[in-house]
């Protein structure tokens, strides 16, 4: 029975290709959670990023966001919950 049951597809992985057959975290890696704007729910592999580049937060190519093609969304550390990086707008 437990097959019929439908299972959430993985979480996806920021930059990774959209037909990659297995788009969602790997073992090893660590991971922020994007919440909000067009990049909502994504991971964000921050893997060997300090403690200084992660508080930095990352401009991330968005091709769907305000500014088309080029633009950028960006994103911020959450303050008190460093997992999760909030949108702070789109830049172009």
């Amino acid at each position: 029975m437990d097959d019929l049951v439908p299972r959430p597809a993985p979480r996806r992985v920021y930059g990774t290709a959209h037909d990659d057959p297995n788009p969602g975290p790997r073992p090893g890696c660590t991971y922020v959670e994007l919440v909000g704007g067009v990049l909502d729910g994504q991971l964000l592999d921050v893997t060997g990023w300090s403690e200084g580049e992660r508080a930095g937060g990352a401009l991330l190519i968005a091709e769907v966001g305000l500014y088309g093609e080029g633009g950028r969304a960006d994103y911020v550390q959450r303050p008190g919950d460093p997992a999760r990086w909030d949108w702070n707008g789109d830049v172009p």
